[in-house]
């Protein structure tokens, strides 16, 4: 039978968000039904909230998420009833040519459930992301649920469902970090913070943070980074270049996504270095470079989706690595909340207070 529950709405453009009933239905074919336990506030959400993604209003916002499967529908055998798991965003189909050729992280044909939950009028939500998961239960498509170690936190593990994955991702899957490598990281919120971590899970023995926010740098500290800059008084490339021996980075992310951030990783890594966009830029950006130096450094540069990730294979493993003290996980959480505080916990992200404030049900 549907189950009426609590969810965090945004229900018109730019308007504060409003905890309203949600009507989950029972899952159709290759759909779970989730109670979420945990779910961080992402700045995708406050995206959706604000038109930036679509004008597909209401919204149901939440995707950063983990809990118990409650019920599954018909030819599910993946997940089953009791199992934890964190949501993603990105179901591989196995069909599409990405997915034949072995590269499923580029699936072109990601699943998520039919659009199917609503408010009590009837009136259908669009779930942030396919997911919807500032709810007390939320409906997706079984493809979205991976599996993992129960030991970990809900709060801790749902962060790898999207910002922390990707952050990780771009340094590790997209960047190749390894062993004695430099990189710099431009942007040191929470996906920088992350590809911060990665860097230092792979063994790279220069990890620079580069930030306009002493306090963000701090952070940086925290998660390995070996020096920071702060570029509103130092110099972002000629700084990475003072620390790699005159020579730049090898892998240079940007975590912010704008033209001078990207111009400044362009310039900052060494000569056959890898740029790394993971920060998403608005549609009206644009980046102008010399050709001759677009050809002249080599290399490359990259754009991360979602960390170049395969939920299936990446976030069992990370989360065994938190569960070894190897990757701190919990240093992103900066504050639990409630669903009621959702809308509070966008103005802290959006002032840089927080790394994740995360709701806890």
């Amino acid at each position: 039978m549907p189950q009426e529950v609590r969810g965090v709405v945004s229900l018109k453009k730019g308007d504060p968000v409003s905890v309203e009933t949600i009507v989950i239905p029972d899952p159709g074919p290759g759909e779970a039904v989730v109670a979420v336990q945990a779910c961080g506030v992402c700045h995708t959400d406050l995206h959706y909230r604000e038109g930036g993604i679509n004008d597909e209003f209401p919204f149901l916002l939440g995707h950063e998420a983990a809990g118990i499967v409650e019920a599954v529908g018909d030819g599910v055998t993946d997940v089953a009833p009791g199992d934890f798991v964190i949501l993603n965003w990105r179901a591989v189909c196995g069909n599409c040519r990405a997915c034949r050729r072995g590269e499923p992280w580029y699936c072109f044909n990601t699943h998520n459930a039919a659009q199917k939950m609503t408010l009590t009028s009837g009136q259908e939500l669009s779930a942030a992301l396919g997911i919807g998961a500032f709810v007390e239960k939320t409906l997706v498509h079984a493809g979205q649920c991976t599996k993992v170690n129960p030991a970990a936190r809900p709060e801790v593990a749902g962060l790898l469902g999207c910002g922390v994955m990707a952050g990780i991702g771009a340094a590790i899957n997209t960047g190749k970090v390894g062993r004695g490598d430099s990189i710099a990281v431009i942007g040191c919120g929470g996906v920088g913070n992350a590809a911060i971590a990665g860097a230092r899970l792979a063994g790279a023995s220069t990890i620079i943070a580069v930030d306009v926010d002493d306090r963000k740098l701090a952070w940086a500290k925290d998660f390995g980074a070996t020096h920071t800059i702060n570029s509103r008084e130092t110099d972002a490339v000629e700084g990475v270049q003072a620390l790699t021996d005159g020579n730049g980075a090898n892998v240079v992310v940007d975590a912010v996504g704008r033209p001078e951030t990207f111009t400044q990783a362009f310039y900052a890594r060494d000569l056959a270095g890898t740029v790394v966009l993971v920060g998403v830029p608005t549609p009206d950006m644009r980046v102008e470079l010399p050709l001759l130096d677009v050809f002249g450094r080599g290399g490359a540069t990259k754009s991360s989706w979602y960390g170049d990730c395969l939920p299936s294979r990446d976030f069992p493993m990370l989360i065994d690595l938190h569960l070894q003290g190897r990757l701190p996980l919990e240093k992103f959480v900066s504050e639990t909340i409630g669903l009621d505080d959702v809308e509070a916990a966008f103005h802290k992200m959006h002032k840089g207070e927080v790394l994740r404030s995360v709701v806890v049900f």
